[in-house]
């Protein structure tokens, strides 16, 4: 989240970042309720200090009168440290409502957009940043989709994803489950070549957690909740990894912290339906690998660079069309700065499918997590996070089924041939 002492100091800058993601003046007034309550909590904590200050001089000194023989003006002062008692106890209670209230309002308030992002409120503002190759596959008029592909060669099975849970719950099996778990691990080890360290962690996270990385109490509505446990489902393995920083001060010889985990990732995806959805197009469950960097604010922006780069050497390895797409003010995540996303080409769908988004968050999340380090003055700074899908398996498998069709099965890129130990589904 952004910081209240920022905002106070930058309010036209913070206005324009956030009229450049769309936001109406009605949602803008909430900036003068910001700058108004942390001048309140500062306010407060000025009185409560002193008053606190005024309790510990005479409450110093009761004993002295006492031992003075000055019972009469001991009785006195200890009346008036009893009254000051009640007042520190009423401004306790403002301060605390207070920066109860701040800090709430500030959670609703999203990221600023880097200078780079381009305007516009949907994504049909997107801006291309770059493709390849420059020529898109024809598949021809004959082309399977993939969830056509899938039942001709046995690979996956929606209805019965249906049976066993419900819509949006794949079953993968035979060579479709090793052609899943070969990207798994073909993406882990091209993180592992990068620098990630690998990590496997929980699938479950508590409230803190969600909080921290900015699904709430933004994107609540999206994640499964397990009530009894107060638990929350993870949307992408981006959540546990990035919290094992949470309340950390790192030294500057630390960066960059480079890590990667595979896990399912679930979401509710409420609201979606449609053609657009069917197959693996949108699903509730699905594998993906993340990369997850902490970096110092200096050098973020070059290793978002660095992270495209790494996405980008996936998809030219599995040979599949793609564009990489600069995301627009309104099509941006709250918590982003700025955002690329990857598209392949579906050559049989003849549309594009987003299979990875790479965003730097700048200090949005470390603020929230308090992910600081100690800068060469020895001064605690807010860390940079950032993250990438490298990659998001649905899709990428749809994907490979569609591009790689040939009248005699389904091809295997040579780089995943080492991991499939098959060279062609048919």
């Amino acid at each position: 989240m952004l910081q209240a002492s920022f905002i106070k100091a930058n309010k036209d800058l913070v206005i324009n970042g956030l009229k450049k993601r769309g936001l109406k003046d009605d949602e803008l007034a909430l900036i003068d309720t910001i700058i108004a309550l942390d001048e309140k909590r500062k306010n407060t904590q000025t009185q409560l200090d002193k008053l606190l200050s005024e309790n510990k001089k005479m409450s110093d000194a009761i004993g002295g009168l006492y031992r003075e023989g000055k019972r009469d003006e001991a009785e006195a002062m200890k009346a008036k440290v009893s009254g000051l008692k009640e007042e520190t106890a009423a401004l306790q209670e403002t301060m605390r409502t207070t920066s109860a209230t701040l800090n709430d309002h500030l959670l609703h308030i999203p990221n600023l957009p880097h200078e780079s992002v381009p305007p516009g409120n949907t994504d049909e503002d997107n801006e291309v940043f770059k493709d390849w190759p420059n020529d898109l596959p024809d598949m021809g008029e004959n082309a399977l989709a993939h969830w056509d592909l899938a039942e001709k060669y046995n690979l996956i099975d929606f209805k019965l994803g249906v049976k066993i849970t419900g819509a949006g719950f794949p079953l993968f099996r035979g060579q479709g489950a090793k052609l899943q778990r070969a990207l798994i691990n073909f993406f882990l080890d091209e993180a592992q070549k990068a620098g990630y360290e690998e990590i496997v962690p929980p699938l479950l996270v508590n409230e803190d957690s969600a909080r921290g990385t900015g699904q709430i109490p933004d994107k609540e509505g999206q994640m499964y909740y397990v009530e009894k446990d107060d638990l929350y489902l993870i949307p992408t393995a981006e959540v546990p990894v990035t919290n094992i920083l949470r309340d950390v001060i790192l030294k500057e010889s630390d960066f960059p912290i480079k890590l990667t985990g595979y896990t399912p990732c679930f979401r509710r995806e409420a609201g979606a339906y449609g053609k657009d959805v069917r197959g693996l197009n949108r699903v509730h469950q699905f594998d993906k690998v993340e990369i997850v960097q902490v970096q110092h604010p200096d050098r973020s922006h070059d290793t978002l660079h660095e992270m495209l780069d790494h996405v980008e050497g996936l998809l030219q390895k599995l040979e599949l069309p793609y564009r990489i797409l600069r995301l627009c003010g309104g099509d941006l995540g709250s918590a982003s700065a700025l955002t690329f996303d990857f598209e392949v080409y579906s050559a049989a769908q003849k549309k594009w499918l987003e299979v990875s988004s790479v965003s730097n968050f700048e200090a949005y999340q470390s603020n929230r997590l308090k992910l600081r380090f100690k800068d060469a003055d020895n001064k605690n700074k807010l860390a940079h996070t950032l993250n990438g899908s490298a990659l998001a398996l649905a899709r990428i498998v749809a994907c490979l089924l569609e591009n790689h069709q040939t009248p005699d099965g389904i091809k295997i890129p040579e780089a995943l041939k080492p991991y499939t130990h098959f060279d062609i589904i048919c």
